[in-house]
């Protein structure tokens, strides 16, 4: 079975972890802009494609960052042709992080079960994340 859905806005990375003392116990918080996101996530998965996972999952995703309005002509037409790669902040690994996190539970139990997974960054007049998760084998 393969699923596939897309998230619209700006991609975003997992956020760090902020850490607070209070009475004594240090408390870790997730920052706020990483609980949205993950929030849109979830809702994405659920209205587009909510199929449940069973056993090993590939997981393919595409993060489309917007065009800086600085950008000259030229180049601004083979970014929005979506062959130019992205290589700035959001890394890879905390781009995926964020996907795979969120469909905890909701598209398979959990994300363990991910045992392929190819990220890819690109530049786009209509920034999204693309998400397409297939099944490779069932339990």
């Amino acid at each position: 079975m393969t699923v596939s859905f897309t998230i619209y806005g700006d991609p975003k990375g997992k956020g760090r972890p902020r850490f607070s003392t209070y009475g004594g116990h240090v408390h870790a918080h997730t920052p706020q802009e990483t609980v949205a996101y993950e929030n849109l996530v979830k809702w994405s998965y659920v209205q587009q494609a909510g199929n449940r996972l069973e056993g090993a999952v590939q997981a393919d995703i595409t993060g489309y960052f917007p065009i800086p309005s600085s950008t000259p002509k030229k180049k601004k037409q083979a970014m929005a042709n979506e062959t130019v790669e992205y290589t700035h902040k959001v890394d890879c690994d905390n781009l995926a992080k964020i996907i795979l996190d969120s469909l905890n539970e909701i598209a398979y139990k959990d994300d363990a079960q991910v045992s392929r997974l190819t990220v890819r960054k690109l530049y786009s007049e209509k920034p999204r994340v693309e998400v397409t998760l297939t099944e490779i084998y069932s339990q």
